[in-house]
C-alpha cells in the first residue's frame, strides 16, 4: 500500500525526535512492502519566522491532501515569556485542529515493566494500569467565544460552549473504544457548576441505553484527577471536554513514568495527526538528547488507527519494549547508566525491526 504522510516537524525537538520515526516507519514499510511519501511542512514558531503564520495555508493544504500527519512539537521560550505577543506558536496547533477537524484526541496510558520505579506513583498503584482517555479537542474554552479583555484591561474572560452534537460526537466514539477493550466507560464532567457539564450529562445518558454491554460512570473532573493518582487501575476508556481533558491527560502521563513515552493521536474529519504528549522542549533543541520513543510510538498508533495495520503497529511495540528491556534508552530514563543518544535510539530501533 502507498501512503502520503505530511511530516510537520515543528520547533524545539521536534525536527530530532520525528526523524527517528521515519527512520523506524522506513524501516517498518520496507518490512512489510509499503510505500510511504513524505512531504514536509512548517508549523509553529519556525513558521512564524518564516512566513509570520503558525499554520500556513501551504501546510492545512497539504494536511487535507495526505493520509495522515506526522507531528513534532511546537513551541519557543521567547513566545512563553511575551505575554503580549500577538501571534503564537500554539494558535497554529489550535488552527489545525480546528479546520481538520481533529475533535477527538486519544491518549493510550500504560507501564512499561522496566520503566514502572520511574513513576512517582508506588509501583502497586501503577503495575498493570493500562487505559484511553478520549479528550473533545475543538470546542470548549479553547475555542468559545467571546474570548478577551474589557477596554481597560483590568478584566479577561473566556467562554466556554459546546453543542449537543460535538458531545455526542465524542461521546460515542468513547463508547466504541470500551466496546473494544474491557467495557468500562468513565464520563468525566462538573455538571453540579457548569451548565455545559449539564448538558454532557444528558446527552451522554441519551447514548447510553445503546450500549447495553457497557458499564459506565460519570465523575465529576476534581474527583477524577484524585483518582487518577490514587487508583488508576480502575479506569479503561475516559472521556471528556477539551480542558478538563488537557489537565488530566498530563497528569495521567506520570503513571508510565516518562512523557517521553507517551503518544498520541487526534482523530480528524478529513485526516488524522499524530503525535507525542510532550512539549518542544528548547532547552533539549539539537542536542541530540530527546527520547524520540512517544514519537515512535505516535507513529505506530498511525499505522494501526489511520491505516488498519495492526501488525505493523505492534512491531514497533514489539521494537519499543526490546529497547528498554537492553537499556537502549536515552538520558531521562537511563537510571545513571550509559545513554544513548536521540539517533542512536532510533538507529536501534530501526535495526531491530529490520531483522525481526
Amino acid at each position: 500500500m502507498k501512503y502520503k504522510i505530511a511530516v510537520l516537524a515543528g520547533d524545539g525537538i521536534g525536527p530530532e525526535i520525528v526523524a527517528q520515526a521515519r527512520k523506524v516507519t522506513d524501516a517498518v514499510v520496507q518490512k512489510f512492502g509499503h510505500e510511504f511519501e513524505y512531504t514536509e511542512a512548517l508549523v509553529g514558531a519556525v513558521a512564524i519566522d518564516k512566513v509570520g503564520n503558525p499554520y500556513p495555508d501551504e501546510t492545512h493544504e497539504l494536511c487535507m491532501n495526505s493520509d495522515a500527519v506526522l507531528f513534532g512539537a511546537i513551541g519557543h521560550p521567547r513566545f512563553d515569556n511575551d505575554p503580549g505577543a500577538k501571534v503564537r506558536p500554539e494558535q497554529g496547533l489550535l488552527a489545525m485542529r480546528k479546520k481538520l477537524g481533529l475533535y477527538a484526541n486519544l491518549r493510550p496510558v500504560n507501564t512499561f515493566k522496566s520503566l514502572i520505579h520511574k513513576s512517582p506513583l508506588k509501583t502497586e498503584l501503577v503495575d498493570g494500569a493500562d487505559f484511553m482517555c478520549i479528550r473533545e479537542l475543538t470546542g470548549g474554552i479553547y475555542f468559545g467565544r467571546p474570548q478577551g479583555r474589557t477596554e481597560d484591561g483590568q478584566t479577561a474572560y473566556d467562554t466556554c460552549v459546546y453543542s449537543a452534537d460535538e458531545i455526542e460526537r465524542i461521546v460515542r466514539l468513547g463508547f466504541e473504544y470500551a466496546g473494544k477493550r474491557r467495557k468500562k466507560l468513565t464520563i468525566v464532567d462538573k455538571a453540579n457548576v457548569l451548565a455545559t457539564s449539564r448538558l454532557w450529562r444528558e446527552v451522554s445518558q441519551r447514548i447510553e441505553p445503546e450500549f447495553p454491554e457497557i458499564e459506565v460512570e460519570y465523575m465529576f473532573v476534581d474527583n477524577a484527577a484524585m483518582q487518577l493518582i490514587t487508583w488508576p487501575k480502575r479506569f479503561d476508556v475516559m472521556v471528556t471536554e477539551n480542558m478538563f481533558g488537557d489537565i488530566l491527560t498530563d497528569e495521567a502521563s506520570v503513571i508510565s513514568g516518562s512523557m517521553g513515552m507517551l503518544p498520541s493521536a487526534s482523530i480528524g474529519v478529513h485526516t488524522s495527526v499524530f503525535e507525542p504528549i510532550h512539549g518542544s522542549y528548547p532547552q533539549a533543541a539539537g542536542k541530540n538528547i530527546a527520547n524520540p520513543c512517544a514519537t515512535v510510538l505516535s507513529a505506530a498508533m498511525m499505522f494501526e488507527y489511520a491505516f488498519g495495520l495492526m501488525k505493523e503497529g505492534a512491531l514497533i511495540r514489539e521494537a519499543i519494549d526490546k529497547s528498554l528491556e537492553a537499556g537502549v534508552v536515552t538520558e531521562d530514563i537511563a537510571d545513571g547508566k550509559k545513554a544513548y543518544s536521540t539517533s542512536e535510539v532510533g538507529d536501534w530501533l530501526a535495526n531491530y525491526i529490520q531483522n525481526a
